[in-house]
């Protein structure tokens, strides 16, 4: 592949602005990507996929390269990726030899994986043998997943129609309504996305609302909804009749969800804005499902958010445990007698995930609740984003 001087200055600028300004990879490399509307599709790709690979792999790009010069740490990483460098003077202070003989010779685990020692101790912690494997799995690129609306369409057809267009797709046991690309492609701008005939959402998140086991004309709480994903699939699980009521703390976020609703054809969610403990009391057992898909850390979806690692800290982890506790303490109230609730996740930790369940069912507010069954769903072992899925009963 050739290497051209503006295009790697557009990912020198890209990973200025996240590792100095402290800014999302993806808010970024979106930005990023609109500042030159010259760049045709292949530059495009190569600056949005460059900068996520060289954040994924940062810890040990810097320690490999010769200085801490973009040039250099390009170079270093571009080595790493199996190809060879053009004979630019930028790139003169780079020996190949040397960076192979650094690499070979290393032996630290939290190098090699490229997270911070303190992220990986935690993980050994929590995690024991199966840390090592599920790091590795995590520094993988994430695969493209779509979710079929099935409101406006089978996954057959979905998938025959891409194919229409050389968007090749296949189907996974477990998953009903996946669809993941065979290659990596734009799908935003398809005209079946567009018309609402699907979403992007990784396989594991698509676990969430169909642990729910949610029957048409059921009332249903999801109170973290964010920009409304699994509120989307839960209405689509519905067939579009009942009642489903998206709650967040942050406004714009519920904005998202009516755009989204709109353009899948979805009419029974309601948005409502968390303005504080008042607002659940007033929700006191109405829902036959509640959702409470948390906050957390993000550990399970490193392949799609790398530079998640480099911005979570100790005290970090520590304050979203305690944010955890605090709504599992507040919002199961809201679940009538009878119902059921789902606590999920994407995080690997068992401090994050049952620890957590434990913990509220030995407490006042979880006196009420049963665990029915839970998924610990690992990325070495699904091929996709970690997760933690736990249904409970109320009585």
């Amino acid at each position: 592949m050739k290497l051209h001087n503006n295009t790697i200055r557009g990912v020198h600028t890209a990973l200025a602005a996240i590792f100095e300004e402290g800014q999302y990879a993806d808010k970024v490399i979106e930005r990023t990507l609109k500042s030159n509307p010259k760049w045709g599709a292949r530059d495009r790709s190569f600056i949005a996929e460059t900068t996520y690979e060289m954040v994924r792999w940062w810890r040990l790009i810097n320690f490999l390269s010769p200085s801490k010069e973009p040039y250099d740490l390009f170079g270093t990483y571009w080595l790493m990726q199996g190809h060879s460098l053009p004979p630019w003077e930028e790139f003169a202070k780079i020996n190949p030899d040397k960076i192979k003989e650094k690499y070979d010779k290393l032996e630290d685990p939290a190098k090699l994986e490229s997270v911070p020692d303190w992220l990986f101790d935690l993980g050994k912690k929590e995690l024991g043998d199966k840390w090592e494997a599920e790091i590795h799995s995590l520094n993988q690129e994430a695969q493209v997943v779509l979710r079929v609306n099935t409101l406006k369409i089978t996954r057959e057809q979905l998938k025959n129609r891409l194919a229409e267009d050389n968007i090749h797709t296949h189907i996974i046991k477990g998953y009903p309504d996946a669809l993941i690309l065979d290659e990596r492609t734009n799908v935003f701008r398809h005209p079946a996305f567009k018309e609402g005939m699907f979403e992007v959402q990784d396989a594991s998140s698509q676990l969430v609302a169909q642990a729910l086991a949610v029957e048409p004309g059921m009332r249903v709480i999801d109170a973290c909804a964010g920009a409304g994903g699994k509120s989307l699939h839960i209405a689509a699980l519905m067939q579009n009749k009942g009642k489903v009521l998206s709650m967040d703390v942050e406004e714009w976020k519920l904005q998202q969800t009516k755009l989204r609703a709109r353009r899948d054809g979805v009419s029974i969610i309601e948005r409502k804005v968390i303005e504080g403990s008042k607002t659940i009391k007033r929700m006191k057992e109405t829902p036959d499902r509640l959702l409470l898909d948390l906050p957390c850390s993000g550990l399970g979806v490193l392949r799609r958010n790398p530079d998640t690692k480099w911005k979570l800290s100790e005290e970090s982890i520590e304050k979203v445990r305690k944010t955890q506790q605090e709504i599992l303490q507040s919002y199961p109230s809201m679940v009538k007698p009878g119902g059921q609730m789902v606590y999920a996740t994407c995080s690997i930790l068992p401090s994050e995930n049952q620890d957590q369940i434990a913990k509220f069912l030995e407490s006042e507010a979880g006196k009420d609740f049963t665990l029915i069954e839970d998924q610990k769903v690992l990325a070495q072992e699904s091929g996709f984003d970690g997760f933690y899925i736990a249904r409970l009963q109320k009585k």
